[in-house]
This record gives structure tokens, sequence and C-alpha cells, in this order.
């Protein structure tokens, strides 16, 4: 028996990727707390671990899966081996992310080519893994987490930018090619979120105050709401999209960043 039935019930599968992160982890607790089984996936095995464990220790189905969403290979196996030991996945979360700041100029290969592998390849290898399966099936949401970066020039995040426009055309480009199967698939861009990402990146006491205020030297607005997201806001959002809900929903980019974008 799978977890796929649940007292009596189909009970939906999700896997979410980057589920150690900030975000992810958020997102595969409030799926879960819905009760959906969460395959939760990351590439950092131990956080990973840690993360699984104190979801599992609260009640939660979560399930653990080491993998680097870059290697095809790997991808394949992790689908793989969740379809057969939990079930067919219903719900797929692209939420793996990395961000390294830095002027385009001043940016190595290695930052971009790490940005992109991740944060647009790995959407592509994720989905696609998953999709094709869902279009046997004619059911199935995808929401992947994108950025407000998206929304217009920022300093200092240029490939970060790109990478998560590439990643938002794609979504909705299958978005497009596969509504005739029945599949929804969504995206969510949070602005700044308070993780454990973003806090890499703060420099100084006044980090948090200049994300609230804005920085005029880099043409940046503030957050009109006056506080970061928390990682809930986001997870959400992306549980809505999912859900039935949002069953006339899709190619739909739901920004969830306190109005930092100015609705752009």
């Amino acid at each position: 028996m799978n977890l796929h039935e649940h007292d009596g019930d189909e009970r939906k599968v999700a896997l979410v990727t980057g589920a150690a992160g900030g975000i992810g982890g958020a997102i595969a607790r409030v799926l879960a707390e819905h009760g959906t089984a969460v395959a939760a996936v990351d590439r950092d095995a131990s956080r990973l671990e840690t993360t699984v464990e104190k979801l599992r220790g609260e009640g939660l189905t979560v399930t653990g899966h080491p993998t680097d969403v870059t290697s095809a290979a790997e991808v394949t196996a992790t689908v793989d081996r969740v379809e057969r030991e939990i079930g067919p996945i219903d719900h797929l979360v692209n939420a793996a992310g990395v961000l390294r700041a830095g002027e385009a100029l001043a940016l190595s290969l290695d930052d971009w080519s790490e940005m992109f592998a991740v944060n647009a390849t790995g959407v592509f290898l994720v989905s696609r893994a998953v999709v094709e399966r869902m279009v046997t099936r004619r059911r199935g949401a995808v929401v992947t987490v994108a950025s407000n970066a998206v929304a217009g020039a920022r300093h200092g995040m240029s490939a970060y930018a790109a990478s998560k426009a590439a990643a938002t055309l794609f979504t909705k480009c299958l978005a497009l090619e596969t509504a005739r199967h029945g599949i929804r698939c969504n995206l969510v861009a949070p602005g700044s979120t308070d993780t454990p990402m973003l806090r890499a990146l703060w420099k100084g006491d006044d980090a948090v105050r200049a994300a609230l205020d804005g920085r005029p030297e880099q043409f940046r607005v503030g957050i009109p709401l006056g506080r970061l997201a928390d990682p809930a806001d986001v997870a959400d959002a992306v549980h809505f999209l999912l859900s039935d809900r949002a069953a006339h929903i899709t190619m739909h980019d739901l920004t969830v960043d306190g109005g930092a974008a100015l609705g752009a």
C-alpha cells in the first residue's frame, strides 16, 4: 500500500524541490498540514533530513529525497522512486533556487552558470520528468516559485533576475502546451522574504530598514506594506494555486511582495 491512499480516500501527492530552504520548507509544511503526502527534495541532504524529521515529528506525512535538480539522471530516479513508493504525483512545486548578488560586469561565469543551472534548468528537468507523467493521467498542477525581480531592472540582480525570467516564461509556455491535458501551471513571485538566503545578503544593521524603505541610490523602492514577507505568506499562495479553488487559473503569476514591485 502506498501513501496515495489515506483513510479510504485518495490523498494528494506533492513533490516540492528546495524543501530544505525557507520558502520550500514552508511550502512542504502547509501542503502536509492540509493532508498532502509531500516528497521533499533538496540537494543539501543534511538540512533536508533536519526539515523532514521536524515535520514528521509533528505527525505530518513527509519523506526526504536528496536530489540535485541540475542532474537529469538524479531527477528521473527521484521521480520514479516517489511514484513507486508514495503514488502518482498530483502537484509539483519548483522552489529550489540560488541567489548570487553582484553587478553584471563583476559576476563570475560560475555564478551565472549556477543560477541558471538551478533556477532555470532545474525547473525544466523536474517539470519535464513530472509533467510527462501528469499528461498520461490528464491531471496535475504545477507552481514555480519565481521572483518579483522579474518585474523590472534591479541593481545587483542581473543573473538572478534573468534566470527567474527564464523559469517564468518556461512555466507559462508549459502551461499553454499542457492545458489540453487538464494540467495547470502557475507562478508565485515573492519579494524580500525572511529566509536564510535573504539574510546571507544582508550587510550592516540597516539591511531590514533599507529593504522596507528602499534604496534611492539603487533606484529601488521599498515595501509599501512595511514588512518583509514570511515564508508562510508565499506558501499559502502556492497552496491556493495548487488547490481546486484555483481550478480555472493557469499561466498566472501571483506576486507576493507587499507591493514592492508596484503592481508590475
